[in-house]
Formats: structure tokens, sequence, C-alpha cells
């Protein structure tokens, strides 16, 4: 019997590349609430492992903001079937007590997906875009950008990894 697509993928497709994020990562990570208005720059630590045999990755952080700590999980798959990248964000800052569920495409160093979010104080929904880029096998890249429901695109966060072990 022939390996399934998801065997193939670990050894040599989208899987085996998503393995490539696994490790400790220390940085910073940039704040901006409004567009070109850092309102925050402070250290980020995480780490990134590979659950379910390689099937998902769970990143694991821990930073502040305005001197407020702060921890969140995002997990990162790829869905072979659909040929898409998927992810689910909680944080203790952004996300209150909500998921943030992310849908995308392939990049050439990593992953870009698109999410939303609102609420009754947000009647429009807004949409709110990860990139991971992983620039060398040490330094990781993690952007996500607010999108207003008119479809303006700001930067929001900003992760710079550097790879520990």
């Amino acid at each position: 019997m022939g390996k399934s697509k998801f065997e193939i993928s670990l050894e040599t497709g989208v899987h085996k590349q998503l393995q490539s994020l696994t490790g400790t990562w220390e940085g910073s990570t940039k704040t901006w609430f409004e567009p070109n208005v850092m309102a925050d720059e402070s250290p980020m630590k995480g780490t990134i492992r590979s659950i379910l045999g390689g099937r998902i990755l769970m990143h694991e952080y821990q930073g502040s903001l305005n001197g407020e700590a702060f921890e969140g999980i995002a997990f990162y798959a790829f869905d072979i079937p659909n040929n898409k990248f998927q992810s689910a964000w909680i944080d203790s800052f952004h996300m209150g007590t909500g998921i943030l569920l992310s849908e995308g495409n392939p990049t050439e160093n990593g992953f870009s997906v698109l999410g939303s979010y609102g609420g009754p104080d947000i009647p429009e929904p807004w949409g709110w875009r990860t990139v991971a880029e992983l620039t060398d096998e040490n330094n990781l890249i993690i952007r996500a950008y607010n999108i207003s429901p008119e479809g303006d695109e700001a930067l929001a966060t900003e992760t710079i990894y550097k790879r520990i072990i």
C-alpha cells in the first residue's frame, strides 16, 4: 500500500516546510492601534512545536503590552484536500474570550491567512490578515494587519523572532 498524501507532505511537501518553524524563539513585538502610530514595543518569547504527528503546529507565546503581561496560542495547519493554510488564534489581550479562525495560501517562505472579527461594538466585521515568513532558518517574522470594512489595511502587530533552539 502506498503512502498517504499526508505522509508524502510530511516527507517532501508543505508539512515538511511547516516543521522548519518548530523551535524556541525570542524577539520583540511592535503593536499599533492606529495606522503609523506605534503603541508599544516589548520582548516576546515563543515556542512552536509539532503536534498530532506533524499535522499541526502549536505556537505558545508570552509577552507584554504597555507593561501588562499577556500570553497566547496559535495553531497553524495545512488542509491538504482544500489546499489551504488554516490558523486558530487565541490570546489574553487581543482576542478576549474568542477564537480568530483564518484561512489562506502558502507564500514563498511561509503563509498568509485571513480571518475577521466583530461584535456588538464593531457592527461591521474587520479583517485580520496574518503573515508568517521564515526569512532564513533562524529568523521568523509574524505580521498581522487590520483591514477596515472599507478595505483599508494597516500593520497591527509585528513579531521579529530569532531561533534560540
